[in-house]
């Protein structure tokens, strides 16, 4: 207590050893919010900063942008937007470089077959998977802070953008296109699917300028693991007539899963024997390799490269025995060499794409922030959020120049990256080249990889996203609120779509969160005897109360949905007005909006008009300064506001003294204490929290 003012011991409380009044200990003077500004200044800048309305914050930072046209501000810029700035003077070269070379060399190669299969989930042709594995891990090597991510295609952002490309470029009905025919459709769907990419990639700059990257939370993570699994589930489904070699049209919208089974089951007796006999060997090599890598990840110096060996050998084994030509076997054909022309993309259509674009960036976003949160907690070090939001906007927005579709954080390549011993975002660079190198040279060597063996790959990389499943039974032990969070929005991604059923998601999930504030409990708390602490008096039937003070702790937010709640529970509590018979079940404000704080300055008038002394403790700034402007000052005096519990019950329990000296004679106030939690007296003072 040194240096804090007026220590002494509270009237009537006596000693520590003294039982009959246990608080016992000194205590300082009660400290009001007034009396603490005046005391520490400091608190009294931050108490206006933390009240300044978000839009105000904004305004002020955007404007101190000019200062970093001087020197050092211009060095602060460039600290804050460039972080290899910042982790590059202190890289460890000795101990780092390997394992982020090795780890870099692992994922390119991985990216390679991964990159040209998930572009035909994105219904565009392979070479420009390669162009979304590189351009994309360059910027963000430049600008992400997290630094075990990788970046690249993903399955669930192809399938959506697929989907979206399907519709905005439909194939003609008749389906016999000849080869000109097929290149101009070709490029129409890469024109979209470009667009669609930069179309993300202004929105995630747009929500990066307003500084929005908390919106990341509110995709929680019951909804993104039912997105990604329910999101796998349509890839499985989607990738079956690339394995039986079945030329059906690509079923896209609602109930798009099941239709894709019907075709599938009515075409059965047109499959391809040879592509049937293609797929079922590479998943034979594909899926236990991929065991093996999960289950000896330990003992493994690098884990095996079952994909890249799996295209090696089918591309062989097609050249040898012209499976193109004899069985009529889709290949990949040539892969052109270098980098296309760099041109703006198509934005006729701005309005359908950008719908199209807003769930693929927020589903892009959602994951890599959620990837990226995941390892830097396991690692030990900090996430930006909203430098987050620039690394993956100006990834997907410079990369549409060159004909990449969207693109995020990878769940496949990321825990390889990892498991590899990768270590910074120096691994990027390390798999650009490998991904350079094919498109520079190596390309040529793909040209007979057969199409089925790509769809393989496809289904391989979702055995992360399936395995999500076995963590129901322990979300169920954990949070039945959440586990129908991922119930419903998996049940809404398979029926529906991945669109509709991450909407569906994002609005039963802010549902639950509506009910969970109805459902909090208003606090009624007690003394734990020896100590100057509160605790709910439910908890323990050894904790003490003042007959005439009530103290109530509310910790939820209040607002317009929860102040016919929080009215009803003070009215219980306080015995106002018909307040009913049950017991009351709320909780208490970090936050207020204008109803809520209304409703507490309405509150305070009652209190004044019955003869309640009421004391609020413990509110932040924010939530004060809220208050104040709806007028609780004209209800209330500064005196009756606290900074916490203990300084408000010390002010109410000399008040309460002087009153029984004055009526009663009962000097000290001994005995003012009671093991009974029923209420014995008039409630005349109530501190609330």
């Amino acid at each position: 207590m040194s240096g804090l003012p007026g220590a002494r011991t509270c009237p009537g409380l006596g000693e520590a050893s003294d039982l009959k009044f246990p608080l016992g200990a000194k205590f300082r003077e009660p400290l009001t919010e007034a009396r603490f500004q005046q005391l520490f200044a400091d608190a009294e800048q931050e108490s206006e900063l933390l009240s300044e309305p978000r839009w105000s914050r904004l305004c002020r930072q955007w404007r101190r942008w000019p200062g970093a046209c001087s020197r050092p501000g211009a060095w602060r810029l460039l600290l804050a937007r460039l972080p290899p700035l910042r982790w590059l003077p202190h890289y460890r070269w000795r101990a780092w470089l390997l394992g982020d070379a090795v780890a870099g060399v692992t994922v390119g190669i991985v990216h390679v077959p991964q990159g040209m299969a998930f572009a035909l989930l994105t219904s565009v042709p392979p070479v420009f998977g390669l162009y979304t594995s590189f351009f994309p891990v360059l910027i963000y090597t430049l600008l992400g802070t997290g630094r075990h991510l990788s970046t690249g295609t993903f399955a669930v952002l192809s399938l959506m953008t697929g989907s979206a490309v399907e519709r905005l470029v439909p194939e003609p009905l008749g389906g016999n296109l000849s080869g000109i025919e097929r290149e101009e459709l070709d490029a129409q769907r890469v024109g979209a699917a470009a667009a669609l990419a930069f179309g993300s990639g202004a929105l995630m700059l747009g929500m990066f300028a307003l500084q929005l990257g908390v919106l990341s939370t509110f995709l929680s993570e019951p909804v993104v693991k039912a997105l990604t699994s329910g999101a796998a589930l349509h890839v499985l489904v989607s990738q079956l007539p690339s394995l039986l070699g079945l030329p059906l049209p690509r079923q896209i919208g609602c109930f798009a899963l099941f239709k894709t089974l019907a075709a599938v089951l009515t075409a059965l007796p047109r499959s391809s024997p040879a592509e049937l006999t293609i797929s079922a060997l590479s998943l034979a090599l594909l899926v236990p390799v991929k065991e093996l890598n999960v289950r000896f990840r330990d003992k493994l110096p690098t884990p095996i490269p079952g994909e890249i060996v799996m295209v090696l050998l089918a591309s062989v084994l097609c050249f040898t025995s012209s499976l193109d030509t004899r069985y009529n076997v889709q290949i990949v054909g040539l892969l052109p060499g270098g980098f296309p022309q760099p041109h703006l993309p198509n934005l006729t259509e701005l309005p359908r794409i950008l719908v199209d674009s807003l769930p693929i960036a927020l589903v892009a976003f959602a994951v890599s922030a959620s990837l990226a949160s995941i390892y830097a907690d396991k690692y030990s070090y900090t996430i930006d959020s909203n430098q987050e939001l620039l690394a993956h906007g100006v990834s997907n927005l410079i990369s549409s120049l060159f004909s990449c579709f969207p693109n995020s954080a990878t769940l496949a390549t990321t825990s390889l990256l990892v498991d590899a011993g990768g270590n910074t975002q120096l691994a990027g660079l390390f798999s650009c080249i490998v991904v350079l190198s094919v498109l520079l040279w190596l390309g040529p060597f793909f040209y007979y990889l057969p199409k089925a063996v790509l769809a393989c790959i496809n289904i391989s990389s979702m055995r992360q996203m399936f395995f999500q499943m076995q963590e129901l039974p322990q979300l169920w032990r954990i949070s039945r609120m959440d586990f129908a969070v991922w119930v419903v929005t998996w049940v809404a991604v398979v029926i529906l779509s991945v669109d509709l059923g991450l909407a569906i998601g994002v609005v039963f999930s802010m549902m639950t969160v509506i009910c969970r504030t109805q459902r909090v409990q208003c606090l009624a708390l007690g003394l734990a005897e020896g100590t100057e602490l509160y605790r709910p008096l439910r908890e323990s039937h050894k904790l003490l109360k003042v007959p005439g003070l009530c103290i109530l702790s509310y910790p939820a937010p209040l607002y317009f949905g929860t102040r016919g709640q929080f009215r009803r529970t003070l009215e219980w509590h306080l015995g106002l007005g018909e307040g009913g018979k049950e017991a009351p079940k709320t909780d208490g404000p970090p936050n207020a909006d204008a109803a809520g704080a209304r409703e507490v300055v309405q509150l305070a008038g009652r209190c004044r008009d019955a003869g309640i002394h009421l004391l609020l403790a413990q509110c932040n700034a924010s939530v004060l300064g809220t208050l104040t402007q709806a007028g609780l000052l004209n209800r209330v005096t500064p005196e009756q506001l606290f900074v916490s519990v203990q300084d408000a019950a010390a002010h109410a329990l000399e008040r309460l003294v002087r009153g029984q000296e004055q009526q009663e004679g009962n000097p000290g106030g001994a005995g003012l204490y009671s093991r009974s939690h029923e209420t014995t007296g008039p409630k005349t003072c109530t501190v609330w929290v």
